[in-house]
């Protein structure tokens, strides 16, 4: 008989416990890393959406107030238009307010942009979950806002639309509001906002991606900027929002500590699982050893054998890891409190690149650890053991 098929069925006979505990080892890295890359792809298109990737403003711009314009339209917009990094360049006003409903007040700020709501009734806004919630607004109710500047001025908006509440970067209720609204608010033309938001490609949104489109947009800026142009900054998301980028620094720490524990679990698995298996054979081993067979070569039955338990076990830790993703990410069971986590559910993203290189990652580690055990296979003595029974 083969001495590999005898060994290795001996082997996946004896295995199964062992395969089951690097199947949930791989399940649970697989798990980390799609929530990671869940946590990352939320939080920036999140930023993305509610403040722009790269937001071209006055270095003195406040929304409390009116504030000073700047102009849609400058002379170098086209070729911030055409660079590669660019999705869309967006106009914004932003104004502070107070929302006041019967005894409560809750202070917010609103946002006009382009499309931003889909109504067409007048002074239609869009709130957020949270803040619906908190207010008891609901959709079709009127919301009285009062707006502090110069003078006070006083705007009745209707809800339109309540949205779920994602990523707030300034910690504040965003309300999205048509822009031409605002512009009337603030006496503005069609041709002014308080800046001009740069939304960039979804594979720009990185911290490297963020920072080297920001430098480029900003020397663009100082190149090309004439005279009639409004003086303004590029400022990245990653430096407006450090917390944010800090956190999900955090996050990946936290993952590559858990696929490292993870690994060295299942690599531990085997190797005892593997010295078990070489103990019970070891008679079989010496018999192998007098018959002519090498070290070597009764080495790499063995390790092969327990190649083929890590495989399995790397393949139904993935499917379940897979199942859970497609069913978290379309129902979101598992929720999260927004005010500490920034979004209101576990994300998951099935980053297949990722997935595949901690497969292989894990793999290799894990073969490597079992070529410790596969040493005793050289001390065992064919005279002593054959005579075991």
């Amino acid at each position: 008989m083969d001495a590999s098929l005898f060994i290795g069925k001996r082997l996946r006979f004896k295995g199964k416990i062992v395969m089951t505990c690097v199947a949930v080892s791989f399940l649970i890295m697989i798990i980390a890393v799609s929530v990671s890359s869940g946590f990352r792809h939320e939080i920036r298109s999140g930023i993305s959406s509610v403040a722009g990737d790269v937001q071209l403003m006055r270095p003195d711009m406040n929304y409390m107030e009116e504030g000073t314009p700047v102009g849609t339209s400058p002379s170098y917009l086209s070729l911030i238009e055409d660079l590669p990094c660019t999705e869309a360049v967006l106009p914004a006003v932003y104004r502070a307010g107070i929302v006041k409903n019967g005894e409560d007040i809750y202070g917010v700020v609103v946002k006009g942009r382009p499309g931003a709501v889909s109504d067409t009734l007048a002074l239609a806004v869009s709130i957020p979950e949270t803040f619906a919630e908190k207010a008891g607004l609901y959709v079709g109710d009127r919301m009285l806002t009062y707006f502090v500047g110069d003078r006070m001025k006083v705007r009745q908006f209707t809800v339109a639309d309540i949205y779920e509440s994602g990523v707030d970067p300034d910690g504040k209720f965003i309300v999205y509001a048509d822009i031409e609204d605002m512009r009337r608010l603030n006496g503005w033309t069609s041709e002014q906002a308080s800046m001009l938001e740069v939304v960039l490609k979804p594979e720009y949104r990185t911290e490297k991606g963020m920072k080297e489109s920001a430098s480029e947009i900003g020397f663009i800026m100082n190149a090309y900027e004439q005279e009639e142009d409004d003086t303004m900054i590029a400022t990245s998301a990653l430096s407006k929002y450090p917390q944010l980028f800090s956190w999900l620094s955090l996050i990946d720490f936290n993952v590559f500590f858990i696929l490292l524990l993870m690994t060295i679990v299942a690599g531990f698995n085997m190797i005892s699982g593997l010295l078990i298996m070489l103990f019970e054979n070891i008679s079989t081993i010496g018999l192998l050893k007098s018959l002519g067979m090498t070290d070597m070569s009764i080495s790499k039955v063995f390790l092969s054998s327990s190649a083929v338990l890590v495989f399995k076990g790397m393949a139904a830790g993935n499917v379940l890891a897979i199942l859970f993703c497609l069913i978290q990410g379309t129902t979101h069971l598992l929720r999260l409190d927004p005010e500490n986590y920034f979004v209101s559910y576990v994300p998951v993203h099935l980053d297949l690149g990722a997935v595949l290189a901690a497969d292989a990652a894990a793999f290799v580690v894990i073969m490597l650890l079992l070529l410790l055990p596969s040493l005793f296979i050289s001390k065992v003595d064919p005279a002593q053991t054959v005579r075991v029974r």
